[in-house]
C-alpha cells in the first residue's frame, strides 16, 4: 500500500519560538531521517512518500499555519489529490488544528461530485485523512532537530496511517485515537490532546487496547464503477469542476452571525447584517439560541423588528439565509417556538444537526455550483437540507448499502417534518401527514415486522414468520434507496424508490397525483 503524506503546515510541522511551519522539503527530510526506521518497522509493507510539490503561494516556506488557509487553498489540496489519485492508495494530510474542521468539510464536498438531485456523480473511493497535533513533531536542541517524544504528533500520524488500512474511503480526521468524519468535527479544546470531537456523530474508528472499527458508520462505496473516482472520466470531470470553481468559490462567501441580546432600531445585529450584505456576502449563517431561536428585534411582532427587516432586505437582494444554533449538541427545530419560526417564513434553511463549520462551507460550495450549473434557489435549498456525504442526519432516506431496513416504531421523515413513513405491527407501512391524514398504505401490510430494501431495489414487507406480505419489482441495479422527498406544505411530497447507480426510479406515491407511476 502506497500512502502520500502531505504537509500543509500547522503545529505538527512547526519549530522555533514562536512556532512557525517548516518548509515541506525540510520536514520530509526530517521525517525520513528521524522516523524512517521506526515507521518502516511499525508499518511494514507500506510505502510512505512525502511529496513536496503542494505549495501555497504567498508563503515563504510553501506551507501555511491553518489560520491562514483560504477557500482557494481547499481547491489546491483537492486538486493535488485528484491529480495524483491513482499513484497512491491513501492520502494523509498534515494540517493545522485551527481550521482543520473547515478543510475536512470542504474536501468532502470538493472530492465528491453530485448532481442537482443530490446523487453522487463522482464518489471518493480512497481514504483522505487529515491529522495534526497540539505539540510539534520535532523539537530544536543543541544537537539539532530531535523527536518531541512528549507530544501527540507521532501518535496521531501513526494512528492515521493505521486508519488508512481499515477500509474507510472518505474524508476523515484522525485525532487522539479516534477517526471522525471530516465534515462532522469541531475543534473543542485548545489545550488537551483530545482536541476534536463530533458533537452530533460517533467515531468511525476508536483505538484502544483493541481497535474498534465501526464499518456500519462508513459512507457507502460508489454506486457504480462509472461514478467512482477510479474512473478516469469521473476524475477528469471532477478536476474540471475544481478549475471552474476556482473563480467562483471565493465569490460566494457565507458570513456567520451570532445571536446576542440587543435593543432598539440601532440594533447591532441588524447593522452587522447590512454590513455583511454590503461586503458581498451571498449567504448568512445565523447562529441562534437553543433549537434555533433568533431575536427579530421586536418580541411582539417580528416583522417590525430591525433584524427581521434587515434579513428581509437581504433576501430581496438574493442572499440565502440559514437558521442555525450556537448550541453544539442537538440540531435545529425552528418550529418549536415562535421566536424561531419567523426565520423559516423569510426562507431561512434548516441545517439540521450540521456543525456551523459544515453548514457554512456546504452553502458556499452549493452557491458556487449553482452559478456554474444554473441551479435554482429551490434546488440549492433541497441540496443544503439533504445529507449528501454524511454531514447531517438524514431521516428522509433508507439506503440498501447501509442496512436498508425499517422496523416497527421507526420512520422516515420529510424534510419539513410535515409527513412520515412509518411501520407498525398493527397498521403496516403507512405514509401519513403530520396532522394524522393517511396519504398511502402498502396493500396487505398489516402484521408486517420488517421493511427490507434490497440492493436490486426490490422493496419487501416481511411478516413475523419471514413471509413476504408485499413487494415491488426490482429496479435491477446494484444499490438502491427509498426517500421521502419534498414537502407537505407546497404539494411536492413524493415517496420514491431509486437506483443509486443510474437515473431510474419508481414513484410509490406523489402528492401531484396521489398514486404511483414509473419515471426516469
Amino acid at each position: 500500500m502506497r500512502i502520500a503524506i502531505l504537509n500543509t503546515g500547522g503545529t505538527i510541522s512547526c519549530v522555533g519560538a514562536p512556532l512557525a511551519p517548516m518548509p515541506a522539503a525540510e520536514f520530509a527530510a526530517a521525517c525520513q531521517r528521524l522516523l524512517g526506521p521506526w515507521l518502516a518497522m511499525r508499518h511494514a509493507g507500506l510505502q510512505l512518500d512525502f511529496p513536496v510539490d503542494l505549495r501555497f503561494p504567498g508563503s515563504a516556506s510553501g506551507t501555511l499555519d491553518s489560520t491562514n488557509l483560504q477557500p482557494t487553498d481547499w481547491l489546491r489540496m483537492a486538486r493535488w489529490v485528484l491529480a495524483h489519485y491513482t499513484e497512491y492508495d491513501a492520502f494523509v494530510v498534515l494540517h493545522g488544528t485551527d481550521s482543520m474542521a473547515h478543510s475536512g468539510a470542504a474536501l468532502s464536498f470538493l472530492l465528491n461530485g453530485f448532481a442537482a438531485d443530490g446523487q453522487l456523480s463522482a464518489a471518493l473511493s480512497r481514504p483522505v485523512l487529515l491529522t495534526g497535533s497540539q505539540l510539534p513533531l520535532f523539537a530544536q536542541s543543541a544537537a539539532g532537530l530531535t523527536l518531541n517524544a512528549q507530544g501527540d504528533a507521532l501518535a496521531n500520524l501513526d494512528g492515521a496511517l493505521r486508519a488508512c488500512q481499515r477500509g474507510v474511503c472518505e474524508v476523515a480526521v484522525y485525532f487522539q485515537r479516534a477517526l471522525w468524519r471530516g465534515n462532522r468535527v469541531l475543534k473543542t479544546d485548545a489545550q488537551a490532546f483530545a482536541a476534536f470531537a463530533a458533537p452530533n456523530d460517533l467515531p468511525l474508528i476508536e483505538d484502544g487496547l483493541e481497535c474498534r472499527v465501526h464499518g456500519e458508520r462508513f459512507l457507502p462505496p460508489p454506486a457504480s464503477p462509472a461514478r467512482s473516482l477510479e474512473s478516469p472520466a469521473a476524475r477528469a470531470a471532477q478536476l474540471a469542476l475544481l478549475d471552474a470553481l476556482q473563480a467562483r468559490l471565493a465569490a460566494h462567501p457565507v458570513w456567520t452571525l451570532l445571536a446576542q441580546p440587543a435593543d432598539g432600531q440601532a440594533n447591532p445585529l441588524a447593522q452587522a447584517i447590512h454590513a455583511a450584505v454590503a461586503a458581498g456576502a451571498r449567504g448568512l449563517l445565523l447562529l441562534g439560541y437553543g433549537a434555533g431561536n433568533f431575536p427579530s428585534g421586536d418580541a411582539s411582532e417580528p416583522a417590525r423588528g430591525a433584524v427581521y427587516q434587515a434579513l428581509a432586505q437581504a433576501r430581496q437582494q438574493g442572499v440565502q439565509l440559514v437558521g442555525g444554533t450556537q448550541t453544539p449538541h442537538g440540531g435545529v427545530n425552528g418550529q418549536i417556538y415562535a421566536a424561531g419560526a419567523w426565520l423559516a417564513q423569510l426562507g431561512a434553511l434548516n441545517p439540521g444537526d450540521m456543525t456551523p463549520v459544515a453548514a457554512q462551507v456546504k452553502l458556499s460550495v452549493l452557491l458556487a455550483l449553482a452559478e456554474l450549473h444554473g441551479w435554482s434557489a429551490a434546488q440549492v435549498a433541497m441540496l443544503f437540507q439533504r445529507a449528501l456525504l454524511g454531514e447531517m442526519r438524514d431521516a428522509t432516506l433508507l439506503d440498501s448499502r447501509r442496512g436498508g431496513v425499517l422496523r416497527p416504531g421507526e420512520a422516515l421523515l420529510s424534510q419539513d417534518g410535515g409527513a412520515s413513513v412509518s411501520l407498525s405491527l398493527d397498521e403496516g407501512l403507512r405514509l401519513c401527514a403530520a396532522d394524522g391524514r393517511l396519504l398511502w398504505q402498502a396493500p396487505g401490510s398489516a402484521q408486517a415486522s420488517l421493511l427490507r430494501l434490497g440492493l436490486d431495489g426490490a422493496l419487501s414487507l416481511l411478516g413475523r414468520s419471514g413471509e413476504i406480505l408485499w413487494a415491488t419489482p426490482p429496479l435491477g441495479g446494484a444499490a438502491a434507496w427509498l426517500r421521502l422527498d419534498g414537502q407537505c406544505a407546497d404539494g411536492s411530497l413524493t415517496l420514491r424508490l431509486g437506483d443509486a447507480g443510474a437515473d431510474i426510479g419508481r414513484v410509490l406515491w406523489s402528492a401531484a397525483d396521489g398514486q404511483g407511476a414509473l419515471e426516469r
